[in-house]
């Protein structure tokens, strides 16, 4: 999780197949994995289920719900 979190921080934001690359791991487990990180509000997805869907960190500067400066929730 935390080379996936070091990876939007740097990037903006990720994929599922960005996340399979860096973790090694198969589309079904970063799909789960991606589920629970946005479970525990650190992530924030945007798109819809598939290919356009993408996942930033709450509150950074490119969370579009954070145009106040103020924490996403």
């Amino acid at each position: 999780m935390s080379q996936a979190i070091k990876y939007v921080k740097e990037h903006g934001q990720i994929s599922n197949q960005i996340y399979r690359e860096i973790n090694n791991t198969t589309k079904r487990s970063a799909s789960r994995d991606l589920t629970g990180i946005l479970s525990l509000s650190i992530f924030k997805k945007t798109g819809v289920t598939g290919k356009g869907t993408l996942y930033g960190l709450r509150g950074h500067k490119w969370d579009k719900g954070d145009i106040n400066g103020t924490k996403g929730t």
